[in-house]
C-alpha cells in the first residue's frame, strides 16, 4: 500500500500545474461550502517546529517511529468484491448524508495529509526523526483521503483535491496550538470510529455500505498520530506544567468538544441511518476523548457538572438556527441582524462553560487510563 500513497500522493499534488481555467470533470466537485464547521487547512511555523526540543520523549517518538514504519495498516484498505455493486438502493435522503460525512472526512483527511507532508519537508535534514515521523503520518492520511474518494465516487461524486490545495484558505496555527489541536482531533477521532464500528458490529442491518467494516483499522492510524503527539505535548514542559497551559488545554478541549457536538448534531439524519442515537453518542465521544486527554493535559473538563452538556447542545441548537437564516431568502441586512443573537448566545454558553471549574490531571497521571 506504500505505492498506493506515492499515487495518490502524486495525483494529488500534480493538479496544482493545471490551470485555473480548467473544467471540472462531470461529477467532481472542485469547491466545498464553506460553514462554520468545515475541517480548515492549516499551516505554521516550521522553523520553531525544527527546533523542538524532544529529549524527554526521544524514546517514545523513536519507538512511536518504529510502529510507523511497521505500517500494519497496509493491506487493508483495499476495496474489495463488497464494493462492486450498485448502491441506488440506498434511499435518497440516507445517501445524502452519507456523501456529506464521506465529503467532509474526505478533506479533514486529506487537510491532515497537506500539514504533514509540508512538516516533512521542512523538517528534512533539521529533525530527522520528526521529518520521518511525519512522513509517514502524511501516507496514513492520504490512504485515508483517496480511500474517502473512491467511496464518494460509487455515488457519483468525487474531490478535486488538488484544487483545493490551492484553493482553500490556510490557518496560521502556532506549533503548540497544532500540537494541542491535532492530539485531540485524533484521539477524538479514535473515539468516534471505533464507537460507530462496535456498534455496527452488534447491529449489522445498519451496515448499508461495506466502508463501515474498516472502521476499526481506521481508528487504529488515529489512535497511533494521536500517541504520537501526546508524546510532543509532553516533551513540551510549558506545555503542560503552568497556568497558560492549563488555560490552553480548557480552550482547545472547549472548542473540539463544542465543534463535535455541532456537528454531529447537524449530521443526526447521518447517525440515524446506522442506528445511533446522536445525542448518546455525542456524549459518549466527549466523555471517552475527555478521559483520554487527562493522559497528556494538564487538566480534563468536567463533563459531569449539570450544565455540560445542556449548554452544548443549546449551542447547537443556535448554529442549526444560523443555517435556517442562511437557507432564508431575506436581505443579508436582516440575516445579520437575526443572526446576531443567536451568535452572542452561542459565545456566552461557550464563555460559562470555560468557566466551569476543570479537574487537574496532574494528581492523577499514573491513574488515569
Amino acid at each position: 500500500m506504500f505505492n498506493s500513497y506515492l499515487v495518490i500522493n502524486k495525483s494529488m499534488v500534480s493538479t496544482l500545474s493545471k490551470t485555473a481555467s480548467q473544467q471540472p470533470k462531470p461529477g467532481v466537485k472542485t469547491a466545498v461550502r464553506e460553514t462554520l464547521l468545515t475541517p480548515r487547512f492549516y499551516t505554521t511555523d516550521f522553523e520553531a517546529m525544527a527546533n523542538l526540543e524532544l529529549s524527554a520523549q526521544e524514546a517514545e517518538l523513536q519507538a512511536m517511529l518504529e510502529e510507523m514504519r511497521a505500517d500494519y495498516n497496509r493491506y487493508h484498505f483495499v476495496r474489495d468484491e463488497t464494493f462492486k455493486q450498485t448502491w441506488e438502493g440506498i434511499d435518497e435522503a440516507t445517501r445524502q448524508t452519507f456523501v456529506d460525512f464521506l465529503e467532509r472526512s474526505c478533506t479533514s483527511e486529506f487537510s491532515g495529509f497537506l500539514l504533514f507532508k509540508e512538516l516533512s519537508r521542512k523538517l528534512k535534514g533539521r529533525n530527522p526523526i520528526l521529518a520521518e515521523i511525519f512522513h509517514l503520518m502524511a501516507r496514513d492520511e492520504a490512504r485515508h483521503a483517496g480511500f474517502l474518494n473512491k467511496a464518494m465516487a460509487d455515488f457519483g461524486i468525487s474531490l478535486d483535491l488538488g484544487h483545493l490545495t490551492k484553493a482553500r484558505n490556510y490557518t496560521f496555527f502556532k506549533p503548540e496550538w497544532i500540537i494541542y489541536a491535532v492530539y485531540l482531533s485524533e484521539k477524538i477521532g479514535y473515539w468516534r470510529y471505533i464507537i460507530t464500528y462496535r456498534h455496527l458490529e452488534k447491529h449489522p442491518e445498519y451496515q448499508f455500505y461495506p466502508l463501515f467494516r474498516f472502521f476499526e483499522s481506521w481508528c487504529q492510524d488515529e489512535n497511533r498520530h494521536g500517541d504520537i503527539f501526546k508524546a510532543l505535548l509532553r516533551s513540551q514542559a510549558s506545555m503542560w506544567n503552568n497556568w497558560q497551559a492549563r488555560l490552553w488545554s480548557r480552550f482547545f478541549l472547549l472548542s473540539v468538544f463544542a465543534t463535535h457536538t455541532m456537528t454531529v448534531l447537524e449530521r443526526a439524519d447521518f447517525y440515524d441511518s446506522v442506528g445511533l442515537d446522536p445525542v448518546e453518542f455525542d456524549q459518549q465521544v466527549i466523555r471517552k476523548t475527555n478521559e483520554t486527554a487527562a493522559r497528556a493535559f494538564p487538566v480534563m473538563l468536567n463533563v459531569d457538572h449539570p450544565s455540560f452538556f445542556r449548554r452544548l447542545r443549546h449551542c447547537s441548537d443556535c448554529n442549526l438556527q444560523l443555517q435556517a437564516i442562511d437557507k432564508s431568502d431575506q436581505s443579508n441586512l436582516v440575516k445579520f441582524f437575526r443572526k446576531l443573537p443567536l451568535r452572542c448566545s452561542i459565545l456566552w454558553n461557550l464563555l460559562r462553560l470555560y468557566l466551569l471549574k476543570p479537574i487537574a490531571t496532574e494528581p492523577l497521571r499514573g491513574t488515569v487510563c
